[in-house]
């Protein structure tokens, strides 16, 4: 790619304000990539004070990196649906660049991510994703896909958690986040499967994303989840269809439900994992939970210690 047409991007990064040792880390790593084009940083305010945010992060001004294109930094209220999809989409709608990329406030970018993704959506690729380094407490693991393209098969088989939403960047105007995602759960792993239906996912597996886990507002919010997973089977029927993607699914709604407590939907939802696949080690998980041998925050606390989730 020729460095005198590097394409600009616009980087959302939706916040509440809550977090603003985070938010200005997260917005820091943007603006400070080692790359020459345009770079614009939209944060987007969701039910906080968009004065309060702009406060916050007002001493921050953008390296001058010789040859760089402008490098800016805007606030602004979340202008459609409240939620973190409005808030992407408000941020989608407000940039003029060749291309968006999403970062959440409390993750950060490391070095080389831009120079990485952007030119591989110079060919046919649409959407880029990369690796990344999960940060949970004080240990940090990185996750990989083991691959530089993802498929449709392979995000209905996984949800690919290096498949992250903030390691996403893509052409504007192809996608949109869709608003109707149940409190925005798996709104990420809907926008990436849709754009890995029009053409597979063009993937850096390199960790060039810090992923904090920890301080997620979705952490334990079981009812949530369970939404969540059933409209993404309402909207991608084909999730039932892969023996192992279904069983991947169907384990973690029994462990959602065992975790509220419903034993009777845990177990039914386990013998509909076991079913599906007989060694998917979430239906035994949850029935360990519903049963009140471990409890859901161990399990995650277990998980998270080693980089995964459930």
């Amino acid at each position: 790619m020729n460095p005198d047409t590097l394409p600009s991007v616009g980087v959302v990064i939706p916040t509440r304000g809550n977090r603003p040792e985070q938010l200005r880390a997260a917005t820091w790593a943007a603006l400070t990539q080692e790359y020459h084009g345009e770079i614009d940083v939209v944060i987007v305010v969701d039910g906080g004070s968009p004065e309060a945010v702009a406060e916050q992060v007002a001493d921050i001004v953008a390296p001058a990196h010789s040859g760089a294109g402008l490098h800016r930094v805007r606030v602004l209220p979340n202008r459609l649906s409240p939620g973190l999809p409005g808030a992407r989409n408000t941020g989608i709608a407000a940039c003029d660049t060749d291309l968006i990329a999403f970062c959440d406030d409390d993750d950060v970018w490391l070095p080389g991510k831009l120079a990485a993704q952007a030119p591989l959506l110079d060919g046919d690729a649409e959407f880029a994703s990369c690796a990344i380094e999960v940060e949970y407490g004080t240990r940090r693991v990185a996750r990989l896909a083991g691959t530089d393209l993802v498929t449709k098969s392979d995000l209905v088989r996984s949800r690919m958690v290096m498949v992250h939403s903030s390691t996403f960047i893509f052409r504007r105007g192809v996608l949109w986040v869709d608003e109707s995602a149940p409190a925005g759960q798996n709104e990420d792993w809907d926008l990436a499967l849709r754009a890995a239906k029009r053409h597979p996912i063009a993937h850096v597996d390199s960790p060039l994303v810090r992923v904090s886990w920890g301080r997620s507002h979705y952490a334990a919010r079981w009812a949530d989840r369970i939404a969540g997973l059933e409209w993404m089977l309402a909207r991608h029927p084909e999730l039932a269809v892969d023996p192992r993607g279904a069983a991947r699914i169907y384990g973690q709604l029994a462990f959602h439900h065992a975790a509220l407590g419903r034993r009777r939907e845990a177990g039914r939802w386990a013998m509909r994992t076991f079913a599906a696949r007989l060694g998917e080690p979430r239906a035994p998980i949850a029935l360990a939970v519903a049963a009140g041998l471990i409890s859901a925050s161990a399990v995650m606390a277990l998980l998270h210690d080693r980089g995964h989730g459930i």
